[in-house]
């Protein structure tokens, strides 16, 4: 039997856990419903792109101002208050039909148009799973909080497709249907909000935490933050749609077989996550994060030139069992190396230039495919990334954890 990785605060890191899985499987279905129901109301691609980008600034500029305000306010009140908005998000979107305040609900609102785990609650989430472990058991716990919000978010995608189920199979007008959709959406914020109620004062800030969000850590984060943008741009060049684009004009597949290639890609991605836990207990965060994801850029790199199917998808499925081990290492190591009243701000810092640099990838690659057949976005994205990896490698090799420096720390709790 396996060890409880969560030996204090268990029940809030549970509750944060449940959370992340409810909100991952509602982001999952709202990415791909958002932009056909505005389609479907009857708005240009022009107006459907300025809502989407409403949502993108909206999420980036609230996430910066509850990691920089979570040592000023209640933690436990700013989740609960993110609750309330994704409620009233939901409840927005389902009634709203007119463009400015659509507008208004995206820029205000918790809605995500990326799936990704950038959002509002994640630096406070962040922040109080931190601190609900031991340090040696952190990781583990990213890996799970990072699994659970894939898993349900890949699960969401695939529940994008009840309203056409409802229009087919109970004659329920589509467009009610998406509305519905919009509306449980609200719902699930309603449900984040009663497992936050009951979290413990253990969750809060400490009364002696300084005002200013970021001191001593404010060199680092920005290093952080900048190298981790540099990741996101490369990532954007290929996402899964302009993945399955390639896929599909490279080896004339049928839409059904490129989408069965990707979720065996996303299956590998997701066991990933707890492969890299022990991995990082051997070598350490940083060389996790690196030394994992340079192998697996590397074979994206060759992806262009596979000769046939057999060998892209091979090449695909090993790229893909090895290119998210830094995703949770990546999280523990920023709330490792900055002191724990600096989380809450390290947080959104480093996680908030990815939206913007992920949207400014995906263009260019876009771009790219319409000028040539061969993958040049796959082979410029490695690349990106694989500079990335070396750049952080030499940046941070020797800005080790505590409990990496001195392993008896990582026997005691941060708390």
């Amino acid at each position: 039997m396996s060890e409880d990785p969560i030996p204090t605060g268990a029940a809030d890191a549970r509750r944060i856990l449940i959370a992340r899985g409810l909100r991952g499987f509602g982001d999952g279905y709202v990415a791909l419903l958002l932009p056909i129901h505005l389609f479907e109301l009857g708005f240009t691609a022009l107006a459907i792109g300025a809502i989407v980008t409403g949502t993108l600034l909206g999420t980036a500029l609230l996430t910066l101002w509850i990691g920089f305000a979570a040592n000023r306010l209640s933690r436990r009140l700013l989740l609960r208050a993110g609750a309330v908005l994704m409620a009233a998000t939901g409840a927005g979107f389902a009634l709203a039909t007119g463009f400015w305040p659509l507008l208004l609900i995206a820029a205000v609102g918790t809605m995500n148009p990326t799936a990704g785990d950038a959002g509002v609650f994640l630096p406070v989430e962040q922040t109080v799973l931190a601190q609900a472990v031991a340090p040696a058991r952190r990781t583990a716990l990213f890996a799970r909080y990072s699994l659970i919000g894939s898993l349900a978010g890949a699960v969401g995608t695939l529940a994008a497709a009840l309203p056409d189920l409802a229009a087919a199979w109970a004659g329920c007008p589509r467009r009610a249907a998406i509305q519905a959709m919009f509306a449980a959406y609200g719902g699930i914020g309603v449900a984040a909000l009663a497992l936050y109620r009951p979290l413990s004062a253990a969750v809060e800030a400490p009364e002696a935490a300084p005002q200013q969000p970021l001191r001593q850590s404010r060199r680092l984060v920005f290093g952080l933050a900048a190298l981790f943008g540099m990741d996101s741009f490369g990532t954007g060049f290929l996402v899964q749609s302009l993945l399955a684009l390639w896929l599909y004009r490279s080896f004339a597949i049928p839409v059904s077989t490129a989408a069965a290639i990707l979720f065996w890609s996303g299956v590998c991605s997701a066991a990933s996550y707890l492969v890299a836990v022990p991995i990082a207990r051997r070598i350490g965060l940083v060389n996790t994060m690196v030394f994992t994801h340079l192998p697996s850029n590397l074979l994206l790199m060759l992806l262009p030139f596979a000769p046939n199917l057999t060998v892209a998808v091979a090449l695909l499925l090993a790229r893909a069992a090895l290119s998210q081990m830094d995703v949770p290492t990546r999280a523990s190591y920023v709330m490792a190396v900055v002191a724990p009243e600096e989380r809450p701000a390290a947080a959104s810092l480093t996680a908030v230039p990815k939206i913007f640099a992920w949207a400014g990838g995906s263009l260019v690659s876009g771009y790219l495919l319409t000028l040539s057949g061969f993958g040049w976005p796959l082979l410029i994205g490695g690349a990106i990334k694989g500079v990335y990896d070396l750049l952080l490698l030499a940046a941070f090799r020797k800005v080790r954890p505590p409990e990496e420096a001195n392993p008896l720390v990582s026997a005691g709790a941060t708390r």
